[in-house]
């Protein structure tokens, strides 16, 4: 049947790119790594250093995970292939929407494996430490802030990756004039790097009672979480530390002692602050963490040699250099102003529908073209 030789050319033409895929993975080398890691888990003494071992564990899993993947996807191939087949030569029509979901399936699971091959940045198997800011604009644009920050616990949560807010500060009357998020989950950092820049929203403000359509900006910055055995040189004495209380309005965010950290580094003014932990001793080092994340990021984006070259704080990306729109109204459409992916289903995308971008952004980057 002509439906079934369609589905098998489709899925054939892929038979050379999972070749490739499997050695872009490098699994026999990361085969190779599994098992001495798990050689050194059996060794004695291994689990009396208890980060250590966190951190072996963590890198076996995430091999595993990549061995895994790869093999679930030369199962799913194969197993479709023959269906095709079964169902060709028994001229079966029962079964094409079951071969078509197959196939269509497996070309996402592709896609999704093969991007994850680009993501070879030095940091991009780190967590993302997310920083959003409202534009002017008061209320509307604090309301959009916190809008961004649902949408990207959202694509945490469908990626099975943990969100955790980290910092906030209320707006006026609704929204958040300012957060930061946490995610943790291997490569989130390449991952969400591309979505680092102003985002743009075009609605009828709720808070206009005219009923007037409005457009609000929200920054979002993205930094990698330096792990502890990356060395960054901060002078203490550069340093200058502030406790306060927690600035929830109510609930689990309410912390009676002044147990959230600010930290501020006096050579470039940047400032860090974490509220949500349980104590003032681990606000503290996941505010120097950020610090770390935020030196590094600017003295790596600069070339500079070391942190003491660091002058200042760099402004903030200007507004009217969004990244990309989203457009409730006269139309729906979310854009991405560098790679013309769109998405007409803006609910969709406000729920954390946003791999389609970061693909096309991925894709684009490794071509050189963003």
């Amino acid at each position: 049947m002509l439906i079934y030789e369609e589905q098998k050319q489709r899925l054939i033409a892929f038979e050379d790119e999972l070749k490739d895929l499997k050695d872009a993975l490098n699994l026999e080398e990361v085969k190779k790594q599994l098992s001495e890691l798990e050689t050194k888990q059996s060794e004695e003494g291994f689990w009396d250093d208890v980060e250590n071992s966190k951190k072996v564990l963590k890198k076996i899993s995430h091999l595993k995970d990549t061995v895994k993947g790869y093999d679930d996807l030369k199962n799913a191939y194969d197993d479709t292939l023959v269906l095709i087949e079964m169902a060709d030569e028994e001229e079966d029509e029962s079964l094409i929407d079951e071969v078509k979901l197959g196939v269509d399936k497996f070309v996402s699971d592709y896609e999704s494996m093969r991007l994850s091959t680009l993501l070879s940045g030095e940091y991009d198997s780190n967590n993302a430490i997310l920083t959003f800011h409202a534009g002017a604009g008061g209320t509307e644009a604090q309301d959009w802030n916190e809008m961004l920050v649902r949408m990207y616990t959202r694509w945490a949560e469908r990626h099975g990756f943990s969100a955790k807010m980290l910092d906030y500060l209320d707006g006026d009357d609704a929204g958040l004039k300012s957060a930061v998020v946490l995610v943790e989950g291997v490569n989130a950092y390449g991952y969400l790097k591309g979505e680092m820049g102003v985002h743009r929203l075009v609605r009828v403000s709720p808070f206009d009672s005219s009923g007037r359509r409005h457009t609000s900006f929200a920054s979002l910055e993205v930094m990698p979480e330096i792990n502890d055995d990356v060395q960054v040189d901060i002078n203490p004495e550069d340093l200058r530390v502030d406790t306060y209380r927690s600035s929830g309005a109510g609930g689990q965010h309410v912390n009676k002692t002044s147990s959230a950290i600010r930290i501020t580094h006096i050579p470039t003014g940047i400032v860090v602050a974490c509220q949500n932990e349980r104590s003032q001793h681990q606000n503290r080092d996941q505010a120097m963490k950020m610090l770390k994340s935020k030196l590094l990021e600017i003295k790596e984006r600069e070339h500079l040699d070391k942190i003491e070259d660091i002058k200042g704080v760099q402004k903030e990306i200007a507004w009217g250099s969004q990244i990309r729109s989203y457009v409730f109204m006269p139309y729906t459409l979310a854009k991405d102003h560098r790679t013309n992916f769109e998405n007409g289903n803006i609910n969709a995308v406000m729920d954390g529908d946003l791999d389609g971008f970061i693909n096309a952004y991925l894709k684009a980057k490794s071509k050189g073209e963003v």
